[in-house]
């Protein structure tokens, strides 16, 4: 078949288009090519460094939301206690109290917060013999649990919460593990979370209403404050080395 001077034409014009198409084309596989080549030397894709801030961000709410006893978070904080120099053969008490924290919705602009404190508890006791020195047994079971329900607004400059702190005489060895009363009082708590820090203090006041006259009445105030760095978590948690604590 020959071949016109027309074809010969529009071949060498196709021809030129094609080579202005492909190398705009190489010259993008190029440079793709070297941003994959970077991000697999970060271990990292472009999308999860586009995603990174964002995480970072949930992570560090998370974490305050956990030091904050009247967040909308659903937790069970686990606190261990030893008490040393207990009786006169200065022996050891262990408590452990169990905290879960339970937040109820109570329309757009409040939150009830239900702090529920039960304790098991391992007391000592000396029981004196006629000769020799005492048998040192102890009691161990449940105590007596300490339920308080916080009213927290669910926007607030200054976290806070404030509502009853209520004592049930639950313990199974009552005046060991146990006071015997029924008690009630106030409770509240104040936040503030600046930067990496949580800083505060909950405080409450029980006073015994009812339960067995034959053991003393109850009047009894807890302060406990909170001071606490984000970056004193442990590194799984945090990503970050830790730090010093207060609190």
């Amino acid at each position: 078949m020959k071949t016109t001077s027309a074809q010969k034409l529009s071949a060498a014009a196709l021809a030129l288009m094609l080579v202005g198409v492909a190398a705009p084309l190489s010259l993008a596989r190029e440079a793709q090519s070297e941003e994959e080549l970077t991000c697999d030397s970060q271990g990292k894709s472009p999308a999860q460094g586009d995603a990174q801030a964002p995480s970072a961000e949930n992570a560090d709410a998370l974490r305050k939301a956990a030091q904050n006893p009247v967040a909308s978070l659903i937790s069970v904080p686990v606190q261990e206690n030893w008490n040393f120099g207990i009786g006169p053969n200065d022996r050891v008490q262990n408590v452990m109290n169990i905290q879960p924290v339970i937040p109820l919705s109570m329309g757009s602009d409040w939150n009830l917060i239900i702090r529920w404190i039960t304790p098991v508890i391992y007391q000592p006791v000396d029981v004196p013999q006629a000769s020799g020195p005492p048998v040192q047994p102890g009691y161990y079971g449940l105590g007596d649990m300490q339920p308080a329900f916080f009213l927290s607004p669910k926007k607030s400059k200054v976290i806070w919460g404030a509502g009853p702190q209520l004592l049930l005489p639950t313990a199974t060895k009552t005046g060991i593990l146990g006071q015997g009363k029924f008690g009630m009082g106030p409770a509240v708590v104040v936040l503030v979370q600046p930067s990496k820090w949580t800083l505060g203090f909950l405080a409450n006041n029980v006073w015994s209403l009812a339960g067995n006259p034959n053991f003393p009445d109850v009047n009894q105030f807890l302060l406990q404050r909170v001071g606490i760095s984000l970056g004193s978590l442990p590194s799984q948690l945090t990503g970050r080395p830790p730090t010093a604590a207060v609190g």
